[in-house]
């Protein structure tokens, strides 16, 4: 069968994290993606460290499977020499500050006049208008002017810095590809493109959803661990084992929390919510930090406490489940070396080749170019 979006071409003009792991997506689903790139430099991620052959990993891992042109958008002719690519593309993704690509002359309505039914994409941080649109920021700027990382705090108080890249990819490139999609359906119905603007800061606040509820709600605000979800509760925790591991503990539910509390050996008068918050914390903690995690592990196996012991990431991706689901079995190749691909979200029903490679730098320039076609 033929993958989803066989007969969609995108120009991708974006660097580094966003725009190209959004593209990805659309790759993996078909798409035939076209990098536009700055002549001998490409995108930032092409220098980043390890490597895989002559680029970095990172960028093995984002780009793999499309196709490369590299040209300077500042010259006076780039426009003219674009053109049969802008006129057979379907979409355009690019990540600039609002008003960059209006400058390079590859602003919307340029290329609208050129090809009316193409989807315009635009990543920034904060939008194409309001006070914030040309202000430079980066993930953790995002977090933390959304509110979401003043949810998260450590032991001393202060909010942790996150493992993830949030904004970037739950805020930037997710909305990206939901929304070209959902454009490229409109588009089959009218015939017509559209225009996207996706804001990163602004698409972190549904993902503190509960936080909003309670705030608008009742009037209710959360702080720094204080809610339900960011280490307030008991049946919401991280506990330390005996030799220096950690639980992630999340009984929420009533039937999870007294099959817990009694696997345990928790105190009664510990297990109401009457009972003080920090008291159950405290006497929680106590008791787990008598055992080794692989002797919790053993202790809570079988039962449904919705428990985990902490993994690293090297732990994860040796999972067992993992392999079962044959999650890393696709790979990115470049010159002789092959690592597994980015498992993504795309389904694997629609994915195509099991080995794929990122383009050297212009690799299909002369040819994409002249033609608008490989």
């Amino acid at each position: 069968m033929l993958p989803p979006l066989h007969d969609v071409r995108a120009l991708d003009f974006s660097t580094l994290l966003p725009g190209p792991f959004a593209t990805l997506m659309l790759a993996e689903a078909g798409a035939q993606v076209i990098k536009v790139e700055r002549p001998g430099i490409g995108d930032e991620m092409r220098s980043y460290v390890p490597r895989l052959g002559a680029d970095s990993a990172n960028f093995h891992l984002l780009n793999a499977g499309k196709k490369s042109v590299a040209i300077d958008l500042k010259a006076d002719d780039s426009f003219e020499r674009m053109r049969p690519l802008i006129a057979e593309a379907d979409v355009v993704v690019e990540q600039f500050r609002p008003g960059v690509m209006d400058r390079l002359g590859f602003g919307y309505d340029a290329l609208r006049a050129v090809n009316p039914r193409l989807i315009y994409c635009a990543i920034t941080g904060w939008g194409q208008n309001g006070p914030k649109s040309t202000i430079a920021a980066h993930d953790l700027n995002y977090m933390a002017e959304a509110g979401l990382l003043g949810l998260s705090r450590g032991s001393d108080g202060a909010p942790v810095v996150p493992p993830v890249l949030v904004a970037d990819l739950a805020a930037g490139s997710m909305p990206a590809v939901v929304n070209i999609l959902l454009a490229l359906r409109r588009r089959d119905q009218t015939g017509e493109g559209t225009y996207l603007d996706i804001a990163m800061g602004e698409n972190l606040l549904p993902l503190a959803y509960w936080g909003l509820g309670n705030g608008f709600g009742a009037g209710v605000w959360p702080g720094g661990g204080d809610a339900l979800v960011t280490g307030g509760s008991p049946r919401y925790q991280i506990y330390r084992t005996s030799d220096g591991r950690f639980m992630a503990a999340a009984p929420l539910e009533d039937r999870f929390w007294n099959t817990f509390c009694e696997v345990i050996g928790l105190d009664p008068a510990y297990r109401s919510d009457d009972a003080d918050p920090l008291a159950v914390k405290r006497a929680v903690a106590e008791i787990i930090a008598g055992r080794t995690a692989e002797t919790w592990r053993a202790t809570l196996a079988g039962y449904d406490v919705c428990c985990s012991i902490v993994a690293s990431l090297e732990e994860a991706v040796a999972d067992p489940h993992f392999a079962a689901r044959k999650l890393f079995e696709r790979k990115v190749a470049a010159d002789g070396r092959a690592i597994p691909a980015l498992p993504g979200p795309i389904a694997a029903c629609f994915r195509g080749a099991s080995e794929k490679s990122a383009p050297s730098l212009g690799a299909q320039t002369e040819i994409l170019l002249a033609t608008g076609r490989v």
